[in-house]
């Protein structure tokens, strides 16, 4: 089973590492220590976490779209028909082409919050090296 240190949970979730002790320190995020001493959370313990406080965005219509990132506009580009809106949701960039008549009725700017929404036929799932490991090449 996967096991992460305060660095790498922080990391994953976005946050910094003061946070993620404050929640282990309140017992919020269950931690144990390891063979030298450090606090470590179990994958399992982190997901469930991670889970836990993953609500629904305030006044989200009924929808079968599960992944809604939440972040603010970073940039807008529009030509005469389509548009580029670029939201940043914590450490994601999230880039959405859409026609400029949407843009303009969402009025969508730099500095507005945003709510991406995505449904995907495909999403691809890579597994990411655990700490320490190195990645075949």
């Amino acid at each position: 089973m996967s096991a992460f240190r305060i660095g790498e949970a922080a990391e994953l979730l976005g946050v910094s590492t003061d946070t993620v002790r404050r929640w282990v320190d309140a017992g919020r995020l269950p931690a144990n220590r390891d063979d030298h001493g450090h606090r470590v959370i179990g994958g399992a313990d982190l997901a469930a976490f991670v889970r836990a406080g993953a609500a629904e965005p305030a006044g989200t219509e009924r929808s079968s779209a599960r992944n809604r990132l939440r972040g603010i506009v970073t940039a807008v580009v529009k030509d005469t028909v389509m548009a580029q809106v670029d939201i940043q949701a914590g450490p994601f960039r999230v880039v959405s082409l859409m026609s400029r008549e949407a843009v303009d009725e969402l009025d969508l700017r730099v500095g507005s919050v945003a709510v991406a929404v995505i449904k995907s036929t495909t999403v691809v799932v890579e597994r990411a090296p655990t700490p320490g490991q190195q990645r075949s090449g």
